[in-house]
């Protein structure tokens, strides 16, 4: 009887020591919200509405600014991403995942900065491809990235089995591979069968095609859009490298599992191009597992008839998995397509997302037009007029390179947009009537970005309580950054009146200032933070300051 009570009180005081140990481990930070994916969720909205410590009274110039640095090797062009409450290096921590183009991947502290692990993942004997490599794209003076092409598109986390997607490039300046990654959070270590190198066919008589196939091309596909994972399925799409063809708008699900490929989808097997890219912004998804995604320019129906489904550029579509790949669904071709591609004003140059809790889909192009659709019925092709739900002219020079986002206050909700010369739009969206309501839209009068690429936004919120609301918008501050790296801004604006600005990163520059531009990637809200990649070899963290 005695030693069964010394055993249980050794207990007792083994489990106080653990629990005090793991409480001494753990991050002082209250919140431990998670960004497992490109723009916070699968809808793509961009918007956490979990942040509970930022507001529109602590975000200014004398409460607000640069807390630390992460220090990479390379540009940053995939969006910071963070698993909260992780149990690593002996306690709970929020940890933040960076990816850069020199095919590296970092795990740091997401309060502290501190790093746990980073590893390279490029394939022996290769380097990550640099734009010299790609000799045939804009005719041999490809500038669209400035080096390295590594890890582009922003990864996804899978936080039950504690693992993380990415694509990877390679090349020996011969031979061009590419390869999914699954790898662990906790360690960086590959999960079983990781990697796997990316190839597909599919049947069809369309650009490069040989004896009635379409190989999958690892050196003119380029794995821009962020990954999407969907019941168990990683979805990898691709574009092109300034429209060097022959290419095709490709979509590949892998078994997250196993990382066996189970769906290939080609959008464009019997005709060209048809790039998936939206800025950088991933798929959306809803909770039937549907996929929404919009197709750039290229071929449009098939033997005359563009409502073919067979081959949709310059189309939105509905994609539901079947058998080896995809149904279309439901999909939206504008009747003027022709013209979009004969000048290269791309349907889908704008990232696109599902408006929360209705059945309504924000697309947009380099035409200038916001394109909202019914989810389930987009309006097919009309030949002399738009089927759809609303369409919104912003501007004739609104090229619309951008990644717009959602949020919504105690009393309206908005959608905000900033394409390149043009000005910061929140545009209220009525939920009754399921229309953007143009004519009461709030503009800023803040100079914004110029050239051809757009601005990159994000929200954070405690919910929809008033005074919470902050919308956070990085864009090139100078220059045109879509073939050259520019000096970035990050501004924070108040969510439900734009035209107030609550503090940016040039008001005490010195403090503040984050270096070059990231394009085609948003700063990242959670716990407190706003994580902000850029082109300056830098992850700044952003937070409230000491006082």
């Amino acid at each position: 009887m005695q030693r069964r009570y010394l055993f249980l009180v050794i207990l007792l005081l083994l489990g106080t020591t653990c629990k005090r140990k793991i409480s001494e481990n753990n991050t002082s930070n209250p919140q431990h919200i998670s960004v497992l994916t490109q723009h916070n969720n699968n809808t793509r909205d961009g918007w956490n509405d979990h942040e509970t410590l930022l507001n529109t009274t602590n975000v200014s110039e004398k409460q607000f600014g640069r807390q630390f640095t992460l220090l990479v090797d390379d540009q940053v062009y995939a969006q910071p991403l963070v698993a909260g409450n992780l149990y690593i290096d002996n306690g709970l921590h929020n940890v933040v995942y960076v990816a850069t183009v020199n095919n590296s991947l970092y795990a740091f502290d997401g309060d502290t900065g501190k790093l746990y692990w980073n590893r390279n993942y490029t394939e022996p004997g290769m380097h990550p491809p640099r734009n010299t490599d790609l000799n045939g794209a804009c005719g041999g003076h490809y500038t669209d990235f400035s080096l390295n092409i590594g890890i582009v598109g922003t990864p996804v986390i899978d936080a039950k089995t504690k693992t993380i997607y990415f694509v990877t490039r390679s090349t020996d300046g011969t031979i061009f591979e590419q390869h999914l990654h699954a790898v662990n959070i906790m360690n960086g270590n590959e999960e079983s069968g990781s990697p796997v190198k990316i190839d597909a066919t599919v049947s069809g008589n369309g650009a490069g095609t040989s004896d009635n196939v379409i190989s999958f091309d690892p050196e003119r596909q380029n794995q821009r859009q962020a990954l999407t994972l969907v019941n168990g399925i990683v979805y990898v799409t691709y574009s092109s490298h300034c429209d060097w063809g022959p290419f095709h708008g490709w979509i590949l699900g892998y078994n997250a599992a196993t990382l066996k490929q189970d769906i290939v989808y080609n959008d464009t097997p019997d005709g060209y191009d048809g790039g998936l890219w939206e800025s950088g912004m991933g798929m959306a998804a809803d909770g039937q597992g549907n996929l929404y995604d919009v197709a750039g320019n290229g071929s449009v129906g098939l033997n005359g008839n563009p409502a073919n489904p067979t081959n949709r550029a310059e189309s939105a579509m509905k994609l539901r998995p079947s058998g080896s790949t995809f149904t279309v669904e439901s999909y939206f071709t504008p009747f003027s397509y022709k013209q979009l591609n004969h000048g290269d004003l791309d349907y889908g140059g704008m990232g696109a997302f599902l408006i929360p809790n209705s059945n309504y889909y924000l697309t947009g192009g380099k035409d200038g037009y916001l394109y909202l659709l019914n989810k389930d019925n987009m309006g097919g092709y009309q030949s002399s007029s738009n089927n759809i739900q609303q369409t919104v002219f912003l501007d004739s020079t609104a090229n619309l390179h951008s990644q717009p986002a959602y949020y919504k206050g105690s009393s309206k909700a908005f959608i905000y947009v900033w394409s390149e010369n043009d000005k910061f739009r929140a545009i209220p969206y009525n939920s009754d009537s399921y229309l953007l309501e143009k004519n009461n839209e709030i503009v800023s009068n803040v100079n914004g970005p110029h050239g051809q690429n757009g601005a990159n936004i994000s929200v954070s919120s405690d919910g929809s309580k008033d005074g919470t609301g902050i919308v956070w918008v990085t864009y090139a501050a100078s220059g045109d950054a879509e073939h050259s790296v520019s000096p970035g801004i990050l501004r924070a604006f108040d969510a439900n009146d734009v035209s107030k600005e609550l503090w940016n990163n040039h008001q005490n520059r010195s403090r503040d200032d984050a270096g070059n531009f990231a394009k085609f990637a948003s700063p990242t809200i959670a716990n407190g933070h706003v994580y902000l990649p850029t082109f300056s070899n830098q992850v700044v963290v952003y937070g409230l300051l000491k006082q």
